[in-house]
């Protein structure tokens, strides 16, 4: 905090009143004048500063003295504070927000007294019990955590006010927008055209409510936002088929997503190596699972959507397909070329498109059972991720049954291949969703992919521009720098994941095309041991690249960006999501020694 109290100073025999500012772990490079003040205190580097012929500030401990125009070529710097001489009150300090919001005006206003109550947050119209007033109860404890003597005066409380209370599933298309007004005194105005919206609102609220120990009161700075997000589609991919991730496990990841807007959870369910997803008209499929007790029943993952609903997250499912299948195999060995050659699935026999139209249907709530009656519909979101990458063709061309069936229809492996992945689609689009697939999908059969498709691009041979050029939706990875969104690549940084711009070679009209992207957690060697500090802050990174304006996540912010992300994940210590440091070398190391989370 700055010192308010102004002080009369002589400069070139002119008075003029001024004020030190401080600026917390920054400086401003090599902007020096003669002299120093090492070794003496605060006080006693401002009394040589003054004394000193040019000098507007100092660096501190290390009492480098600083020209008057230090100010303007600040940057942030880990180990010193900065002190620079102003002729006006420093503004007070801005929240702290991950993400930035698309606009913040502030007031000038000093921080403001927030009084917690009961019935701090209103929402009037909204249905009892419904998904706001739930949301309430959660932000009560995040907002207020400690236990105060009650007050009077100031903020005193958050008023709701949404256009259209429809708590249908959110998809694509929802309206995440909100505005939010904090004056110094009387209630907080929250106001949005969905529940959805209101849920981010609520989000930026709790990240401008801020706790003093000294004084023991809450305070907010007041100020007007007006919000929206840069992409509809923000997600995080979890892997529940390298290493079963409990139930507890999921869903404390999806109370972790939206702390950062993120509104995408991207379920890869199965892969070759197992299949923990119950199918009621084909229960066999979960035998692909690691042990019987490593299994979600499909009352289990209606709860997850539910529970994933009321925080403004959708969740879309994957089956990875013909590759990464071999998990199917177990249960019905004829959707496999053999024994011995597992995957890609059989193209060959029309008992696997049975099963496949079936598995989607229970999903989606198509007509797709085995005896054709709807199912109720597991996945809500409009749209099923069918995989698609990664398909060796080998075991089709050496299994004498597949093989010659090939030669019957006058395929190649390769056109096999378009032929299996196109009928996999069109079974999405049948039941009323639109199908995602993997780069290789595209890099393979280019313009000849159902315009319905959805391109996950995650392979940077892809040609994004090539890709949108043709028509094609896109959810992104992989950037122009060819560094992954790939979060179990440890070695990559938090700063690098920051620096994959979407747009950056793409022309403006194409860009609208891209729907967002995902941090994708391959579980390898992540179960729920450490899934969380190796999702999160490197996932906070990519979260504030697909919310926040271009112009102000753009690669000359990311220094800028460290503070903030560094205080964010403190932040999220505090709400007991486990995030890692957030300058470490690897992602999920502990920290290396004693000190602040601020510093860690």
């Amino acid at each position: 905090m700055a010192r308010l109290l102004p002080l009369l100073s002589v400069v070139g025999h002119v008075s003029a009143t001024q004020y030190w500012w401080k600026f917390s772990k920054s400086d401003c490079g090599y902007d020096d004048v003669s002299g120093s003040c090492q070794g003496q205190s605060v006080d006693g580097c401002k009394a040589t500063c003054l004394k000193t012929a040019g000098c507007g500030g100092f660096n501190y401990p290390h009492g480098i003295l600083k020209k008057t125009d230090c100010l303007s070529n600040k940057k942030p710097e880990s180990s010193v504070d900065l002190y620079v001489l102003e002729n006006k009150p420093q503004p007070p300090p801005q929240p702290k927000f991950w993400p930035l919001p698309q606009k913040v005006t502030a007031s000038g206003a000093p921080p403001a007294k927030v009084t917690p109550s009961e019935t701090f947050f209103t929402a009037p119209g909204s249905p009892a019990r419904g998904l706001i007033e739930q949301a309430f109860g959660r932000y009560q404890s995040l907002v207020f955590p400690h236990n105060v003597a009650a007050g009077s005066g100031g903020v005193t409380g958050l008023v709701v006010k949404v256009a259209d209370w429809d708590e249908s599933h959110p998809q694509l298309e929802t309206d995440e927008s909100y505005t939010l007004t904090v004056n110094a005194t009387g209630p907080a105005s929250l106001t949005a055209k969905t529940v959805y919206g209101a849920l981010r609102g609520l989000e930026t609220f709790s990240q401008l409510v801020g706790f003093s120990f000294d004084t023991q009161q809450y305070t907010a700075v007041p100020v007007a936002i007006e919000d929206a997000p840069r992409f509809p589609h923000r997600g995080l991919m979890i892997d529940t088929a390298r290493h079963f991730e409990t139930l507890d496990a999921i869903r404390a990841m999806i109370d972790s997503l939206p702390y950062a807007k993120l509104n995408v959870l991207h379920w890869h369910m199965s892969d070759t190596q197992s299949f923990p997803f119950q199918s009621k008209t084909y229960p066999k499929l979960w035998e692909g699972s690691y042990s019987a007790q490593e299994r979600y029943l499909q009352s289990d993952i209606a709860d997850v959507v539910e529970y994933a609903r009321l925080r403004g997250v959708r969740v879309m499912v994957e089956f990875d397909m013909p590759g990464h299948a071999g998990s199917f195999c177990k249960g019905y060995p004829e959707v496999c070329p053999s024994t011995t050659c597992t995957q890609p699935l059989n193209v060959a026999n029309n008992a696997t498109f049975d099963l496949l139209n079936s598995l989607i249907g229970e999903c989606t709530g198509g007509k797709a059972s085995k005896k054709g009656a709807p199912s109720p519909g597991l996945f809500k979101d409009n749209f099923v991720h069918l995989g698609g990458d990664e398909v060796d063709t080998a075991c089709w061309t050496k299994t004498p049954a597949v093989a010659a069936w090939l030669a019957k229809q006058g395929l190649s492996a390769d056109q096999a291949y378009a032929y299996f992945v196109k009928r996999v689609a069109q079974m999405a689009i049948d039941q009323g969703h639109r199908p995602v697939q993997w780069s290789e999908v595209y890099d393979h059969f280019k313009n000849n992919l159902t315009k319905e498709t959805i391109v996950h691009i995650w392979k940077s041979v892809t040609n994004v521009t090539e890709v949108l050029a043709g028509g094609y939706n896109v959810l992104l990875n992989v950037g122009y720098n060819s560094v992954s969104w790939y979060l179990d690549n440890l070695q990559i940084n938090w700063a690098a994941a920051y620096k994959n711009e979407p747009c950056t070679g793409v022309p403006d009209d194409l860009c609208p095309l891209i729907l967002g992207g995902h941090g994708e957690m391959w579980g390898e060697t992540v179960d729920a041991s450490d899934l969380e500090q190796t999702v999160w802050p490197k996932l906070g990174a990519i979260a504030e690249k697909l919310w926040s304006p271009r112009d102000q996540t753009s690669d000359a912010s990311t220094n800028m960006a460290l503070d903030r992300l560094e205080s964010f994940r403190c932040e999220l210590n505090r709400r007991g999501v486990r995030a890692a440091p957030v300058n470490n070398a690897n992602a999920r190391s502990a920290p290396p020694g004693p000190g602040s989370c601020f510093a860690q």
